[in-house]
């Protein structure tokens, strides 16, 4: 995450000093074939769930990067695995050099970090080039809803997968049709997988999903197996994780939203009313498309930290909102708001740092007050 405009770095790229990332340094070293996804949303469960499958499928694996081991750890150990998800960065593709993953899968691509990039295109760029190094022999495994990466194209050289919720004539290696999953690599016939199943809500993790079991099929895992872990797979933390219910009010801990996106796909994954629960340290983005979502969805919102201001004025007009001081009083308030058969949803759409150690940190805490207000009430 060290910006590479700080003093330092700049005056090293004046006397023309290479640059290179943890994950650079760590790649140059790997004798096991990655499997790296990148994306604004949805890399770590992704990640999980393609390491799952891969070691049900009765093979070693290695799961880390931008997640729990980093890759240089991996590299610097007995590098046992038969394969290596790696969860990578924006932030570690700027500097890459070599970086070449077997398989190579980009989730999707909107605003984010806008405060880091000079503008959206130079954020786009910096994702792209997960793919910049591939070869013949390789995949590149992409989301073709996503407006960004559906008018990409591919040099020659690796294989390219797309997936998208529609079939599109032919064009997808992966769609959904009705609750069936199909997906077939190319010159191999199509299987189909059940997601009825899948207990993860909302139509962007049934789109992760597909890019999930293109990379397992090109990784060379069974049809039986991605299905049972496709039923099995419980989600991970802080990413849409009910916290419990409270007199017929659910709630619902998404701190993992830490941008616009992920904030709407969150208000999206409910046909419930929402309460919503957001703010944050203001990453650049606009929030209008979240306001856009929340139109007939949400019926009040919650504000909180150093954005509080900015999403009142983009919410003004549309959904009521009430500051909080923190997060006590916005779990109080937004259960107030509430009646039985009601959601409160807490997806900030901001990153976390001007009140929290992290996102798990402020979602702990939105867990721990949502506990007590049940033993309160």
């Amino acid at each position: 995450g060290v910006p590479l405009d700080m003093d330092a770095l700049r005056a090293a790229a004046e006397r023309n000093v290479p640059i290179i990332g943890e994950m650079e340094l760590a790649a140059r070293f790997f004798k096991t074939p990655i499997i790296a996804v990148t994306g604004t949303n949805g890399k770590t469960t992704a990640v999980s769930l393609l390491g799952e499958m891969i070691e049900r499928s009765g093979r070693k694996v290695f799961v880390g990067g931008n997640i729990g081991t980093p890759a240089i750890d991996y590299a610097a150990g007995k590098q046992d695995c038969d394969y290596a998800v790696l969860e990578v960065s924006s932030f570690q593709l700027d500097t890459i050099e070599t970086f070449n993953p077997m398989i190579a899968v980009i989730m999707n691509i909107t605003p984010d970090h806008l405060e880091r990039y000079a503008d959206f295109n130079a954020y786009v760029h910096s994702k792209l080039r997960i793919f910049e190094n591939q070869g013949r022999g390789a995949y590149s495994v992409l989301n073709d809803d996503n407006e960004v990466l559906r008018d990409y194209e591919m040099q020659e050289g690796p294989t390219l997968l797309r997936y998208g919720m529609k079939s599109a004539m032919g064009r997808r290696h992966a769609y959904m049709d009705g609750r069936r999953l199909i997906a077939g690599l190319p010159g191999k016939e199509e299987v189909s997988f059940d997601t009825d199943g899948f207990l993860l809500p909302g139509t962007h993790n049934i789109e992760n999903l597909m890019g999930v079991v293109l990379a397992a099929m090109a990784a060379g895992v069974d049809q039986e197996t991605i299905q049972s872990c496709i039923t099995s797979f419980r989600g991970l933390p802080h990413r849409i994780e009910h916290a419990g219910d409270i007199k017929g009010v659910a709630f619902y801990d998404d701190s993992k939203a830490t941008n616009v996106d992920a904030a709407l796909r969150a208000i999206k994954s409910f046909d419930r009313p929402v309460i919503l629960i957001a703010g944050g340290r203001h990453k650049g983005g606009e929030y209008r498309p979240m306001v856009d979502a929340s139109l007939g969805r949400v019926k009040g919102a919650i504000l909180m930290g150093e954005s509080r201001q900015l999403m009142a004025d983009a919410f003004e007009g549309v959904v009521p909102c009430v500051f909080a001081k923190d997060m006590r009083e916005a779990v109080s308030i937004a259960f107030g708001l509430a009646v039985k058969g009601d959601i409160v949803l807490l997806a900030p759409a901001c990153s976390s740092f001007d009140m929290f150690t992290d996102y798990a940190h402020r979602g702990n805490v939105f867990k721990r007050e949502v506990e007590r207000l049940r033993d309160v009430g």
